[in-house]
């Protein structure tokens, strides 16, 4: 079957599929557009976790890869209770959770959808301590319990299938067009879904349930005000206003953060 028709079949074909494809996720309360289910996401973000990590170098800092597995181990327990607090059923159970620390100056770390975690050594000249370590793991594992990179790879293949469609229509025209996006608009699409920022409510959202997780968990989430405070510092030349940005400007991460603090050490104290 050439490309033309695929896309033909595959546009009559999810039509179907795509339209209910938005619901609430009682996680974070907010209508999401979910394509796929997520057993087949954590299945290719398994796959693209493998495939990473052959291409990256695994640390051999034995005591920052142990004390990076500890907080893992910490915020994951902490997760179970934090849904039995709200009261929704813990979306995690069927994750199998990996954690690797990577030795790599890029300033990064994130969790794959089904639990896969990978902390890039560059990032820690920012976190500093074990409080400012489990801020960053906290936040990245609340973006793969709020299915955020499975929301955003689904708007991307959606997109995908739209240039499609379009190039169908157009005769071909639409196809010139799509070679400007196909960097974001490719199947690859877990390696930009996962790698690249979240958008400005994700990150709020991550942010918010990073807290909660890292309170029950029992660590100093003042903590997260000094690392952001931190990156803004070293960061502060080359940050783009929030308008521009795709998530939240230190600044205006700082006072949430500093405005949530004290209702979650309310709500979600350590929990032993």
């Amino acid at each position: 079957m050439n490309r033309r028709k695929f896309l033909t079949f595959s546009a009559a074909s999810c039509c179907s599929f795509i339209l209910p494809g938005c619901k609430t996720n009682p996680v974070t309360d907010r209508r999401q557009f979910l394509m796929y289910p997520e057993s087949f996401i954590n299945k290719q973000s398994a796959i693209f976790y493998k495939s990473f990590l052959k291409r990256s170098k695994i640390s051999t800092d034995e005591k920052t890869t142990k004390l990076m597995k500890k907080i893992a181990k910490n915020i994951i327990s902490s997760i179970d209770k934090y849904f039995i607090k709200i009261n929704v059923p813990n979306p995690t159970l069927d994750y199998k959770w990996e954690y690797n620390l990577i030795e790599d100056n890029q300033v990064n770390a994130f969790c794959a959808p089904g639990g896969k975690i990978a902390v890039f050594t560059g990032i820690l000249k920012y976190t500093e301590n074990e409080d400012g370590l489990a801020a960053v793991m906290g936040h990245e594992i609340a973006h793969a319990v709020a299915k955020h990179s499975a929301e955003r790879m689904s708007r991307a293949i959606a997109a995908e299938l739209g240039f499609g469609v379009a190039d169908i229509l157009s005769g071909g025209v639409a196809g010139q067009v799509r070679e400007v996006f196909s960097e974001y608009t490719g199947l690859d699409i877990l390696n930009i879904t996962v790698m690249k920022t979240h958008g400005r409510k994700q990150e709020s959202e991550a942010d918010y349930m990073g807290l909660a997780f890292s309170s029950m968990a029992g660590y100093d989430l003042n903590e997260a005000v000094r690392l952001w405070k931190r990156m803004n510092k070293k960061n502060k030349d080359k940050e783009l206003p929030q308008f521009l940005s795709t998530h939240p400007s230190s600044r205006t991460r700082i006072m949430q953060l500093r405005r949530w603090i004290p209702e979650i050490k309310q709500e979600f104290p350590q929990s032993i």
